[in-house]
């Protein structure tokens, strides 16, 4: 046995709802490609945006109730208790996606050329998503009194928020005018959630946590 054996070992790993926001970030991606959504059609986009907002969903449940996250109480710090709020509103925004995805999908399966039939951000989950971010900055400003001093980075923080920025202007872009029945943009309608969903898997991509090498819980099976 080396002298090293008994040392702790810190390894950096993808956090768990790492992986539902990186997957969820590429079908929002995907879907809003031009190509794509000619290639595909309507109905086929209204998948893929459906099941992004699922797997959004997922991810922000295990990060709010699963990740070590607990409900704010008497004596828990700031930046633990915005923190929290900030999963929970989160989680809020991407249930908002999961209900305007679906219609969205239903809509295109009954009509798909018609305008505004397609998915794109709505204003409920698009605010939702802005209130989150902005939670998110001030939990980050004291990230050293967090539960997990991993749960918030500034490098993925300001992603979020150019994220939700974004998704925010696409949902401007993509509001119908009655008077026209056109978009008001269908570039920031595409660019928007286009640069949204980047920032986002960008974001999950460089969120780790710490691991103790020596953890039964981490440890390697034998060979």
């Amino acid at each position: 046995m080396s002298a090293s054996t008994g040392a702790l070992e810190v390894r950096r790993r993808l956090r768990r709802e790492a992986w539902g926001f990186a997957l969820g970030s590429l079908c929002f991606l995907v879907g809003a490609l031009p190509p794509y959504a000619d290639a595909v059609g309507a109905v086929t986009v209204g998948v893929t945006f459906f099941v992004g907002s699922l797997l959004f969903t997922a991810a922000a449940f295990v990060q709010l109730a699963l990740s070590g996250r607990r409900p704010p109480r008497a004596g828990t710090h700031p930046a633990d208790r915005w923190d929290w709020w900030g999963a929970a509103v989160q989680l809020v925004g991407t249930v908002c996606f999961n209900v305007s995805t679906a219609a969205a999908l239903v809509a295109a399966v009954a009509e798909p050329t018609l305008t505004g039939a397609g998915w794109r951000p709505d204003a409920y989950g698009s605010v939702a998503f802005l209130v989150s971010s902005a939670l998110a900055i001030v939990a980050t400003r004291d990230r050293g009194h967090l539960w997990d001093t991993d749960a918030r980075t500034w490098h993925g923080t300001w992603l979020n928020v150019l994220g939700s920025v974004a998704f925010a202007a696409s949902a401007v872009g993509a509001y119908v005018d009655p008077s026209t029945g056109d978009y008001v943009s269908t570039w920031w309608d595409d660019a928007g959630t286009i640069v949204g969903a980047v920032c986002f898997l960008v974001a999950a991509l460089l969120s780790r946590r710490s691991v103790d090498g020596n953890s039964p819980s981490d440890a390697l099976p034998a060979e």
